[in-house]
């Protein structure tokens, strides 16, 4: 996995994590709301000041960007319904 792809997955989770949208994360480091969308989107790549902004808004370390997110959580199995 490409680290621009780690970052961009962890940066979302951990935002979901803290229940801030894109525009209140945003607005807290003084961003634009597009910005952050770009770098969960891959379509830019933050820089090291600016992962150590948003980690401390996030209340993370900064390398916990860069640590493989944990797979995603399966659907559950789909039901069969049983003819009497």
């Amino acid at each position: 996995m490409k680290l621009r792809t780690v970052v961009a997955q962890n940066l979302r989770r951990m935002r979901h994590i803290n229940g801030m949208s894109q525009e209140e994360l945003a607005s807290r480091a003084g961003l634009y709301r597009t910005y952050v969308g770009h770098l969960e989107r891959e379509v830019h790549s933050p820089t090291v000041d600016m992962l150590e902004k948003l980690a401390e808004i996030l209340n993370v370390a900064p390398t916990d960007f860069f640590t493989d997110p944990p797979p995603p959580i399966p659907p559950p199995p789909a039901r069969t319904r049983r003819r009497a």
